[in-house]
């Protein structure tokens, strides 16, 4: 008698199974999105085979041999950047974004600079022919003759291909197209997408080849698939940015090789992505600043960025007032708002709508923006211009004081390089920098009001 095949329900957003279908998922809370997947066999050797010795043993930390990992560059700086210094042989990178981001693009111009630079590279696409990958080269400029394509999404016989092929450099577009004939579920289930995954890690580290991936995302914006993909990998990167937007930001949010904290910014051109490597004059406005916009120094990673911010403080008939922000966190706003009311008796101010936005869409998340924000509020609801070539920049706290923030050196060192001369901080930073910095006028602050009459002279 054949043995029944048992089955499970599997979330396609989360991967949360369970034995019976449920309208709702318990793990996500996603309607409808519970689909019945037969549960693959157990292999008997167990576990992930990825070449090691069976006959290795435990050894104290301290014998283990540590070698130099070399690296090779992807043909990108702002790429090399986030990866920590270029691509390590038999790593596994996830590259995720929106739809029209620029992921293939991206993927496509570094492996022809990969494949003109000597190595061999296998661009495996599960999306579109190859022709249509041709046609986009063409427009890129992304023509190498060690640049093999081919239109797959059959696992076996990828691996077939890389067997003969053994590339320096494998890319998988996307993940989510690709089949394991041996797994009774679509392409792009939960299942699919784990055991391809798992399959591309053991011959991305038996071979020694460097392996991205491209992934899909979901409604939200979140990695769609399991989120065991996410503990596969070596390397996850997620692209941000508006399809109609002229710059990208490349982030990682995590990286075994390398920092997280590092950000890749790319201008879309119609030659593709184009690295940008001294953004702050392209976030910078040439004209004369009116009241509301002040610039503030970020820190993305150990890159500093000169950005401008915009607020419009507005009276509104309207209860409740809007408060409307690109990107920076509404919740910050409010708070920052509470602050400015409370602290420095700006009594009206939380009845008027509050309008925020960046210029280049650039997401502030560092909480040495939000001396910055409240001035830019303060300046636009007062119709009060800031002192000009001033950068400003410090933490809030809920008592209305400034605290320190890090890497002040290097904000003030950045706006230097570009023209300005006066700065807004924190005291405790004016005191750290002792021998000072020729050329810039540092003004310490050690609350909220005397940091507002600092970057607002009184007019005459």
């Amino acid at each position: 008698m054949a043995k029944k095949q048992k089955t499970m329900y599997v979330c396609q957003e989360c991967g949360y199974d369970t034995v019976k279908w449920m309208g709702r998922c318990p793990g996500c809370g996603a309607w409808n999105t519970m689909v019945e997947e037969r549960v693959a066999p157990e292999s008997k050797e167990g576990g992930l085979r990825l070449g090691l010795s069976d006959k290795a043993k435990p050894c104290p930390i301290g014998e283990v041999r540590v070698e130099d990992i070399p690296r090779f560059s992807s043909g990108s700086g702002e790429l090399d950047r986030v990866l920590g210094g270029g691509i390590i042989p038999g790593s596994m990178v996830l590259i995720v974004g929106d739809p029209g981001v620029g992921k293939s693009s991206l993927t496509l111009g570094s492996s022809a600079a990969v494949a003109r630079a000597g190595h061999r590279v296998l661009y495996v696409t599960g999306e579109e022919s190859t022709r249509q990958i041709r046609m986009r080269a063409d427009r890129l400029q992304a023509i190498a003759d060690n640049l093999l394509v081919v239109s797959e999404t059959n696992l076996e016989t990828i691996e077939a291909h890389v067997e003969d092929i053994k590339p320096d450099l494998l890319i998988i577009d996307s993940i989510q197209t690709i089949l394991k004939p041996d797994v009774q579920s679509a392409p792009g289930s939960v299942s699919q997408v784990r055991e391809c995954a798992v399959d591309l890690l053991r011959i991305a580290k038996t071979n020694g080849i460097a392996t991205f991936l491209i992934g899909h995302v979901t409604k939200d914006g979140t990695l769609a698939g399991p989120r065991v993909l996410e503990h596969i990998v070596d390397t996850v990167l997620y692209f941000e940015g508006e399809r109609n937007a002229e710059f990208r930001v490349l982030r990682a949010v995590k990286n075994r090789f390398g920092s997280t904290n590092e950000i890749g910014l790319f201008e879309m051109r119609d030659i593709g992505l184009v690295d940008v490597p001294d953004a702050s004059k392209l976030f910078l406005s040439d004209r004369e600043m009116d009241s509301g916009a002040v610039i503030i120094p970020t820190v993305e990673g150990t890159r500093p960025l000169l950005v401008e911010l915009q607020a419009l403080v507005a009276p509104t008939p309207y209860v409740p007032p809007r408060r409307t922000a690109d990107s920076v966190d509404i919740k910050r706003i409010q708070l920052l708002l509470a602050v400015l009311e409370k602290r420095v008796h700006l009594t009206s101010i939380g009845a008027c709508d509050v309008y925020i936005k960046v210029a280049g869409s650039i997401r502030i998340d560092e909480p040495a923006a939000d001396l910055g924000i409240c001035v830019a509020m303060a300046s636009s609801f007062a119709g009060r211009l800031l002192r000009p070539k001033t950068i400003v920049f410090g933490e809030v706290g809920l008592s209305g004081e400034v605290r320190a923030v890090s890497q002040a050196e290097s904000r003030i060192l950045e706006a230097k390089r570009l023209g300005f001369t006066d700065v807004v901080l924190p005291m405790k930073n004016a005191k750290q920098i002792k021998q000072g910095i020729e050329g810039m006028n540092l003004h310490g602050t050690e609350t909220i009001g005397e940091a507002l009459r600092l970057a607002m002279p009184k007019q005459s």
